[in-house]
């Protein structure tokens, strides 16, 4: 089971947590269950709720702004959504648009997700060099976006149409 969306009073996506956490902080009537999973429910005791998928904070939370979401390699897989940016099928590695070899960073702009095959034929080569044009170019999600598809895509399919709208 994946972790907990946490979204301030505001309805702004602040992190994830365990489920755990989660459902202490609705015990403790620091958070309500904005989503639940449709059949799961937590019983104990004295105990019966739905097991939450997004809660909402009781009382607005000031953060700091941030500007950029932080690069991962697990990050660049969720945002292209395991599809290959050469040829759309599964992709199972991250590879450099502009190589290492070249100078290239790890970054959002500079990274895609690959098949291990179309990775090991680009080799240290630009897509142009390889031949391999870009089925999509890649972007830097918001610290929000990056939160939301951190959820997967099963999570982000159940989620209200006015909490999973689609990165830019």
């Amino acid at each position: 089971m994946r972790d907990t969306l946490v979204l301030n009073a505001s309805f702004e996506p602040l992190s994830t947590v365990t489920l755990n956490r989660a459902v202490v902080l609705v015990l403790q009537d620091k958070a309500v269950v904005e989503q639940a999973h449709p059949e799961l429910r937590m019983r104990g005791a004295a105990l019966d709720i739905p097991v939450p998928r997004v809660i909402r904070l009781c009382r607005y939370v000031r953060v700091p702004f941030r500007r950029q979401a932080p690069w991962s390699r697990r990050g660049v897989l969720v945002r292209d959504r395991h599809r290959c940016a050469y040829c759309g099928r599964r992709a199972t590695t991250v590879d450099h648009v502009v190589p290492r070899a070249q100078g290239g960073q790890d970054s959002w702009l500079n990274t895609v997700a690959s098949c291990a095959e179309d990775n090991h034929r680009k080799a240290a080569r630009t897509p142009e060099q390889a031949g391999m044009p870009l089925l999509r170019q890649p972007f830097e999600p918001t610290p929000a976006d990056a939160m939301l598809l951190a959820l997967g895509r099963d999570d982000l399919d159940a989620l209200p149409e006015w909490l999973a709208q689609p990165a830019a």
